[in-house]
């Protein structure tokens, strides 16, 4: 019993006592909770205004420096692209002076008309009349994503995206209807040209183009408009109208203007005088 009395009445052990005691008189003489708690508050204010200033006065020490690096780089760009504008004037104009020696050339050799004909069909010099403008544009609701119904003969999901291998449909409608020159957003084509696709973007001689397509085809305007209509080429595209949504609209033009296509070289043959031994 003496035991279970003596627990009753030191239930705090002896140590435990003398530190509460401790804490106690500590608190008694030294400084108030609250005191002691805005006095921590205001040094933690104090070391984060100078982490502050110290970043701030390292950030415009170094600003001058960020700053004269970015012109110095904006001033290389510009000067690399006036040298690359520079080059490709200078490439125009040796194109042209190529196009006009060899136009030179072939008038030398005989038949300017023969030689003017040859450089209209093969696309090397510029030409303009009478023709059709024929303008192809993706649907209002096209998706680069695929949850239409499919063309199943591609086997793709349409998204009513104008596709590479409309615009080649396109073209050779035109062609056969009768067309003497075709050029698509400016780009003329040639017996040479080739038209493919990247991703969702149609190239044509492996210039990316941006819808709407305007192709621009020279040739009997009315005729050339009503054949083409008429053709099965014409008549897939107004199906891709219909079940699509694809937008089209062609009209006649009296005086279309095409660009002569790039680093095109007009080769004639020449008989020869040689008897060949049979």
């Amino acid at each position: 019993m003496s035991l279970i009395t003596n627990v009753m009445d030191h239930s705090l052990d002896d140590g435990y006592a003398e530190a509460a005691a401790r804490r106690k008189a500590q608190g008694e003489g030294g400084l108030p909770k609250t005191l002691r708690a805005k006095l921590g508050l205001a040094a933690g204010l104090v070391l984060a205004a100078l982490v502050v200033t110290v970043g701030a006065a390292q950030a415009r020490v170094a600003a001058p420096v960020v700053a004269k690096e970015r012109q110095e780089l904006i001033d290389r760009i510009d000067r690399e692209t006036a040298a690359a504008d520079k080059l490709e004037g200078d490439v125009d104009k040796l194109r042209d002076d190529v196009s006009a020696r060899q136009r030179a050339a072939l008038k030398k050799s005989g038949g300017s008309g023969q030689a003017d004909l040859v450089g209209v069909l093969s696309g090397a010099t510029a030409v303009h009349g009478p023709g059709v403008k024929l303008v192809v544009n993706d649907a209002k609701e096209a998706t680069t994503g695929g949850d239409g119904n499919p063309r199943e003969t591609s086997g793709f999901s349409d998204t009513g995206r104008v596709r590479d291998r409309d615009m080649q449909r396109v073209v050779n409608g035109l062609w056969a209807s009768g067309a003497e020159a075709v050029s698509i957003n400016g780009q003329r084509l040639t017996a040479l040209s080739a038209i493919r696709a990247a991703g969702d973007a149609i190239l044509v001689d492996n210039k990316p183009l941006m819808p709407p397509y305007t192709v621009l085809a020279v040739g009997d305007g009315e005729r050339l408009s009503t054949r083409f209509q008429n053709s099965a080429d014409g008549l897939y595209l107004h199906a891709l109208e219909e079940n699509y949504g694809i937008r089209t609209g062609i009209s006649t033009q009296s005086d279309v203007r095409l660009p002569a296509a790039p680093s095109v070289i007009v080769r004639t043959a020449q008989p020869s005088t040689e008897k060949g031994t049979s």
